[in-house]
């Protein structure tokens, strides 16, 4: 299987690679087995341990799905060797991603973490370290899942080719395959189940009902993963060589035309962190009643704008980056002073807006927003950190995947600490004049063991009664650890004193 360009395929004005020859028999069975575990498994509407079966078999799939070694340039097979530990660790921060519907039920946070997936995903697959690889790396997916269809089928081809002129058509030979294995296990499986009634409600549960919902389903999931694992297995076997983007500076302007835009707004950071400092360490009186706004209503005010702050600031220094010159001494030695001063000063208004959020969270309790908020503030502070050290050599091709992976263990820290459960406990923490339970009813079930600790018996039942309305359904594939605790805890029914009241205490009625 040659290693040869995909033609007429150009982006930023490089053609891509790509196999030019037809996928192997290999590879096109193990992305129909993943194909068919993922339209029997994945749960469509819920998180559950459907999620992490597909996740897995896909990722079989792909490590089947490698080209013979002789195909491969030997430049190529540098390249891989070099990038191999990089792109195992995206890869398991994607089944971890993944995984995280396992063992929590609250659906925002898997939202993320499975949107996250895709760019760990996409990480696993490129090899370059810049942030226009790490684009690239994206852009190039759809034309792969594209290009993959006929690379696809010219295996197809190839492979009914050899095995006619071997015996027999291979459509025959693998539809023969496949009835015997159904039929041994057919016929097993029965006697089985008919000699041991634990066995027989495993093999029940495991067994799809056949209907057209189910049908529908089945053919939804097949049309949506297959060609995704096409198109992954297409760049598995030639993977995009990205290092020429890596290495490419781009067009840079004069010292004078980046340092005094810069200057003066380094200028300005140093202003308001000189007013930020004052009311946090001393003069907060003076200001606010100058402002004429209570310290939490300050907080509350100023954050959301502070973060905004941050994230521009993280594309101001990236701009900086990319269009600094960084050759002659003088010039690097104004871009490190200029850009350390205003990494250091942002990294003041990171600290200002946590103070002020930790304040709004005291004064007004812990929500899914804030506690979520907070968590990117600590990212962008954690992603200044690195510029600092960035710029200690100027040149740091590491930064932009180094960021990514920060921002894909926060994700993952936030997952473990299990963040409705501690909602819950923040919230029931509080005054008993101050518990909201419209909002402990609208957190998922993963908030149960702690609401389950209520003194109020009357919320308590009326709260465990509302979350246990969203719980789902209870098959293997929506198997979650949140919501299996949870049902231990509420049981099966947990009798409210008035359904009604209940309900109006959710939706106001």
């Amino acid at each position: 299987m040659p290693h040869g360009p995909w033609p007429d395929v150009r982006l930023w004005g490089r053609r891509l690679p790509g196999p030019s020859g037809s996928a192997t028999f290999g590879t096109i069975i193990a992305i129909l087995a993943a194909t068919a575990v993922a339209a029997i498994s994945l749960p469509l509407v819920q998180t559950g341990l459907g999620w992490l079966i597909t996740a897995v078999a896909g990722t079989i799939a792909l490590l089947v799905a490698r080209p013979a070694r002789s195909a491969v340039p030997p430049l190529v097979i540098r390249e891989q060797r070099s990038a191999g530990w990089d792109r195992l660790a995206w890869g398991l921060a994607t089944l971890a991603l993944v995984g995280v519907g396992t063992f929590r039920a609250a659906g925002w946070l898997f939202a993320l973490c499975l949107v996250t997936a895709t760019l760990t995903f996409a990480l696993a697959i490129g090899a370059g370290k810049s942030m226009r690889s790490v684009v690239m790396t994206y852009l190039i997916g759809p034309v792969a899942i594209l290009r993959s269809a006929p690379w696809l089928i010219r295996g197809l081809a190839r492979m009914r080719r050899v095995n006619a002129g071997s015996g027999g058509p291979a459509p025959i030979r693998i539809a023969a395959t496949a009835a015997v294995s159904v039929a041994l296990l057919g016929v097993f499986g029965l006697l089985f189940a008919s000699a041991d009634a634990a066995f027989a409600n495993v093999v029940g549960s495991l067994i799809p009902d056949i209907n057209v919902e189910s049908v529908v389903r089945w053919v939804f999931v097949s049309c949506l993963t297959a060609p995704v694992l096409g198109g992954a297995a297409y760049l598995r076997v030639a993977p995009p060589r990205l290092a020429d983007l890596d290495q490419t500076e781009g067009y840079k302007v004069n010292r004078l035309e980046w340092a005094v835009p810069l200057g003066l707004l380094t200028m300005l950071f140093a202003a308001f962190v000189t007013v930020q400092l004052t009311v946090l360490f001393g003069g907060e009186r003076h200001v606010l009643t100058t402002a004429g706004l209570t310290y939490a209503e300050y907080a509350r005010g100023g954050f959301w704008q502070l973060c905004i702050v941050t994230g521009l600031t993280l594309v101001v220094l990236a701009g900086a980056a990319r269009w600094a010159p960084r050759e002659a001494p003088g010039d690097r030695a104004v871009f490190r002073a200029v850009l350390g001063a205003l990494t250091l000063l942002s990294l003041v208004i990171v600290a200002s807006a946590l103070i002020r959020m930790q304040v709004y969270i005291d004064t007004y309790g812990l929500t899914r927003l804030r506690l979520l908020v907070a968590c990117c503030e600590v990212w962008f502070g954690v992603v200044l950190i690195l510029v600092l050290l960035a710029g200690i050599r100027i040149r740091a091709p590491w930064l932009p995947r180094a960021a990514i992976a920060a921002g894909v263990l926060a994700l993952i820290g936030l997952a473990v600490a299990n963040p409705d459960l501690r909602i819950a406990q923040n919230q029931l923490s509080r005054p008993a004049d101050r518990i909201d339970p419209y909002y402990l009813s609208t957190l998922s079930p993963d908030a149960v063991p702690a609401v389950a600790e209520m003194t109020d018996a009357a919320d308590r039942t009326c709260i465990l009664y509302l979350i246990s309305q969203d719980m789902g359904e209870n098959g293997w594939r929506e198997w979650n650890l949140g919501r299996s605790q949870a049902r231990d805890l509420i049981g099966d029914d947990p009798h409210p004193i008035n359904p009604r009241q209940c309900l109006s205490t959710r939706y106001g009625y």
